[in-house]
């Protein structure tokens, strides 16, 4: 496993046209008495439009947000133009289903990799979520933003890598055991001066949000 500031890219290489933002948003919140995380309210609009605009913000041009909770109402009530949007209507089975619909929707778009977020981590901005898309170089390009050394989000997976991720993504593990088995190939990229990786799975979460 190797760490590396950011840095310049290559020559040539253009991060933001081959680099695609899939944000997880399908979460039906349980633990906050089944309030879906993608319209808890924070600075007075939707969770899911602020982390759509934190992608944006970080340099992609392409976003996919995947849905599942309350899809409809996410829908009417969220502003998201320009974003491509999945139903996962397997959400329930856990974060996995997510990923795995995320990355079928990529296929066949030219996407050199995906820059994968969550939707209940609003403490991550753009500083960090810019210096991750940045790692990329290839396709077998794997990396992902760390915090005092721990690995977290968000993380960039080539598109290499998006069969065997999809083929390994169950319940709530997503990628986990794909990137324990490939920390050798693994960048980390540190963050944590830049960024805050809590969730907002509990009421007291709550706290966090503006």
């Amino acid at each position: 496993m190797t760490t590396e500031p950011m840095s310049a890219r290559p020559e040539g290489t253009d991060a933001a046209a081959e680099v695609a933002g899939l944000l997880l948003a399908a979460g039906g919140g349980r633990r906050l008495g089944g309030r879906p995380k993608a319209l808890l309210e924070h600075r007075g609009r939707p969770l899911v439009e602020h982390a759509v605009e934190v992608l944006r913000a970080a340099g992609c041009a392409r976003v996919h947000v995947v849905l599942g909770a309350a899809a409809g109402t996410v829908r009417a009530r969220a502003s998201l133009p320009g974003c491509v949007l999945v139903d996962n209507p397997e959400w329930e089975q856990g974060m996995g289903s997510s990923l795995r619909a995320g990355l079928a929707s990529l296929q066949g778009t030219g996407a050199g990799a995906a820059l994968v977020s969550l939707v209940d981590q609003p403490g991550i901005g753009a500083a960090a979520t810019a210096r991750v898309r940045d790692a990329y170089r290839s396709p077998s390009t794997l990396a992902a933003a760390a915090y005092d050394g721990l690995r977290g989000h968000p993380v960039l997976f080539g598109s290499a890598h998006w069969a065997e991720i999809a083929a390994t993504a169950v319940g709530d593990r997503g990628a986990r055991d794909y990137l324990r088995a490939h920390a050798d190939a693994l960048t980390l990229i540190e963050c944590g001066e830049v960024a805050e990786a809590y969730d907002i799975d509990t009421a007291q979460d709550l706290i966090h949000l503006e």
